[in-house]
């Protein structure tokens, strides 16, 4: 079975409702991102990242998963499929997506604020569950959310360059590529694997690889490409 590795950012979600950072109206504009998304803001105001994780995490039962998520999950049918991603959401997962990487973490898990990419600290939380402050995490730390900030490393790259590596098709879904070290992932594709981007926003790659764009939503997108592989297999 060919590989095909599918790097999904904020767009992929955004079908499904949840708001991004980036766009007119979006998170970034009702909180600075360095107040809620910075390890540097964590420490100034916990009680406020504490909230506004909670707030995200509640909102996620709201949400269901776009046909552009339903589409990736059935490629497995025909190839072998991993999926990173750079959202925090469970969208993939309830898509029928088995095999994910995480690259900023995951909203429905919390860990130690002293070591938090000890697995013997991160706990999954149910539907509903909240982080308050003086929650504690195994190691007697106060509980944060599992996500990583800015500021902070990003323990799955490694993972995540290593299935790049191996990927027969590279497909970039709804990231504008700007935030690293996701966006270098795209470099460590080999030469000769075509890369498809997705997005309806122009999406700047300075390379000179084989990228064929689809100038469309996440859904519409994965419709275009579904047909195109099927065509070329």
């Amino acid at each position: 079975m060919k590989k095909i590795v599918f790097l999904t950012g904020a767009g992929m979600s955004a079908e499904s409702g949840i708001s991004t950072f980036r766009d007119s109206g979006g998170l970034w504009e009702q909180y600075p991102v360095e107040k809620v998304a910075s390890i540097e803001g964590y420490w100034e105001d916990r009680q406020l990242v504490l909230q506004f994780y909670n707030e995200r995490r509640n909102q996620l039962p709201s949400v269901q998963p776009n046909k552009g998520h339903v589409l990736v999950a059935q490629m497995e049918k025909n190839y072998d499929v991993t999926v990173v991603t750079q959202n925090v959401d469970n969208l993939h997962e309830r898509a029928g997506s088995t095999h994910i990487v995480h690259l900023h973490g995951e909203l429905m898990k919390a860990t130690s604020e002293r070591n938090p990419n000890d697995p013997n600290c991160i706990i999954t939380l149910k539907e509903g569950e909240e982080i308050h402050l003086g929650d504690k995490a195994k190691d007697g730390s106060q509980l944060r959310p599992f996500i990583v900030w800015f500021g902070e490393s990003v323990p799955e790259i490694e993972t995540a360059v290593y299935e790049v590596m191996k990927a027969d098709i590279l497909v970039i879904i709804g990231t504008s590529l700007n935030v690293y070290p996701a966006a270098g992932l795209v470099n460590y594709a080999n030469e000769n694997t075509p890369i498809y981007v997705i997005d309806p926003k122009p999406v700047q790659i300075h390379s000179n690889r084989n990228i064929t764009f689809i100038q469309k939503g996440a859904s519409e997108g994965m419709e275009i490409l579904s047909a195109k592989l099927m065509m070329n297999d």
